[in-house]
């Protein structure tokens, strides 16, 4: 069998070491764990309702103003067609800083664009 010079295995594990995955925080993404469904009951082979989530056991955690905008600006930016790009985050981690009007505007802005 002949592998492609640039394809070989040295290659391809030199690319790996290299990899940097500080490069790009994706938001979205969730730990394997956490975001696994429950199994279904035993016996079912079809799909069943999930519970509604109980209130009582959402955790309370406050999340920085700063945070917020940035999710927001994500996911205005995301559904205006522009999808931030990871060299974009310096950009947004500054517009996220500015205060909570600006920010809205700049939200309000983008959803105009789509409409």
């Amino acid at each position: 069998m002949h592998i492609h010079p640039l394809l070989e295995e040295t290659d391809v594990s030199i690319a790996l070491e290299h990899h940097t995955p500080q490069a790009f925080v994706d938001l979205y993404a969730a730990e394997p764990a956490e975001s696994a469904w429950p199994p279904a009951p035993a016996g079912q082979d079809m799909d069943y309702l999930l519970p509604p989530p109980n209130p009582s056991e959402r955790l309370s955690i406050l999340t920085d103003p700063r945070d917020q905008h940035r999710l927001a600006l994500h996911a205005a930016l995301t559904a205006a067609g522009v999808p931030p790009l990871p060299e974009d985050r310096d950009a947004i981690d500054q517009l996220s800083a500015l205060p909570s009007s600006i920010n809205t505007t700049l939200q309000r802005w983008l959803r105009h664009t789509t409409s």
